[in-house]
């Protein structure tokens, strides 16, 4: 991202804070990750061992507590970021006492903090522990303009694979073959890998979480194609598109129509002040109306960044108010077990006026 990163991490610390005053926090502890990489610039896994960024919300400097032996330039690049003074701990050392000794009041901890940790750290403080949902989460929903241009560019990369599938997706190849095809595509088009490569053929398009199989594409099958993988910035991609290998049945291509239309009113419902649930509702409604509410097994969507799957979630009922920057899946799909499946995906970004569609490709039913 051109930003100068400095100033594009000390801003979302800066977010936090806010956010977290406003809520009555007095503490944000934040663990390795997505949450850690968004305010850092650094994911900084590790594993069992603790890694957290304390934020004081009032006064005082953050305080990074992290493992000796993960003590690199990458983890004092980040501490620079954002202002932090590096506390090392060598193994032997109560690490979730350390960090409970630092913090005070009400404290909030990423969601991503596990049990290994939480527990322990829950019984070390007074002021009461709960989950960050409201202030990291809330913030990471809404994606700044730079922020927009890497997602927008990440989808511009997978939309060309799409482009390209006629090249992959080939009657007698097996869902491997294909999916082997296309994760090379992935990172030809400058994606820094594939995160993931569904091909669902026939029946297995009729399971949303498929991946790949040995199963060979067959003349007539309908075929889901879920992809998706990340810039060097981190930020995801993730498109579907569903294709025909050959003229589709009548009962297929009525029925594709019929989705087709739904994820267009789901993507029209988008805009600032809008309930998410809303946008959920538009798809969901036009299915069951059509009489194919029942093949709809899933939520509309998921929020997009330095996550692949993070807030805001498209479900039934969500109260997430849209933003503007807010960006998000909108996704339905048809499943008929044992059959066929078909979905439909695009991101869509939260505009002043309504909405931007960073995915542009086809989104009819495409024969090859």
């Amino acid at each position: 991202m051109s930003t100068d990163t400095s100033d594009i991490h000390a801003r979302r610390l800066m977010a936090v804070r806010a956010r977290a005053h406003d809520l009555g926090v007095d503490h944000v502890v934040v663990y390795s990750g997505e949450d850690m990489s968004y305010l850092t610039g650094e994911r900084m896994d590790s594993h069992e061992r603790l890694t957290a960024l304390v934020v004081p919300v009032a006064d005082g400097e953050p305080l990074l507590v992290l493992p000796a032996l993960e003590l690199t330039a990458a983890t004092r690049r980040a501490a620079e970021r954002v202002g932090a003074t590096i506390h090392p701990w060598a193994d032997g050392t109560d690490a979730v006492a350390l960090v409970a000794g630092t913090v005070s009041g009400r404290i909030a901890v990423s969601t991503a903090l596990p049990a290994l940790h939480l527990v322990p750290l829950q019984d070390g403080v007074d002021g009461g522990v709960v989950l960050a949902s409201e202030v990291i989460d809330h913030v990471r929903a809404v994606k700044t303009p730079p922020e927009v241009e890497e997602l927008a560019e990440a989808a511009r990369r997978i939309d060309s694979v799409h482009a390209r599938m006629g090249e992959f997706l080939c009657v007698g190849h097996s869902e491997a073959r294909v999916g082997e095809l296309i994760t090379a595509a992935i990172e030809q088009e400058g994606l820094s890998h594939a995160e993931f490569v569904i091909v669902g053929s026939g029946p297995n398009g009729a399971d949303p979480h498929h991946g790949v199989s040995d199963r060979v594409v067959l003349e007539g099958d309908i075929v889901v194609v879920d992809i998706g993988g990340p810039l060097a910035s981190g930020y995801h991609s993730d498109c579907t598109r569903t294709y025909s290998m050959g003229e589709p049945r009548t009962e297929v291509a009525e029925a594709y129509a019929v989705l087709e239309e739904a994820q267009r009113l789901a993507r029209e419902a988008v805009r600032p002040g809008v309930a998410i649930g809303e946008v959920d509702a538009a798809a969901r409604d036009h299915l069951a109306a059509a009489g194919l509410g029942e093949l709809f097994i899933h939520r509309t969507g998921h929020g997009i960044g330095l996550g692949l799957h993070e807030p805001p979630f498209v479900a039934p009922g969500a109260d997430t108010v849209l933003e503007e920057g807010m960006t998000f899946s909108v996704e339905p799909g048809i499943y008929r077990a044992g059959r066929w499946g078909a979905r439909l995906e695009d991101i869509v970004v939260v505009a002043a006026d309504g909405r931007r569609d960073l995915n542009t490709g086809e989104r009819g039913l495409r024969v090859l």
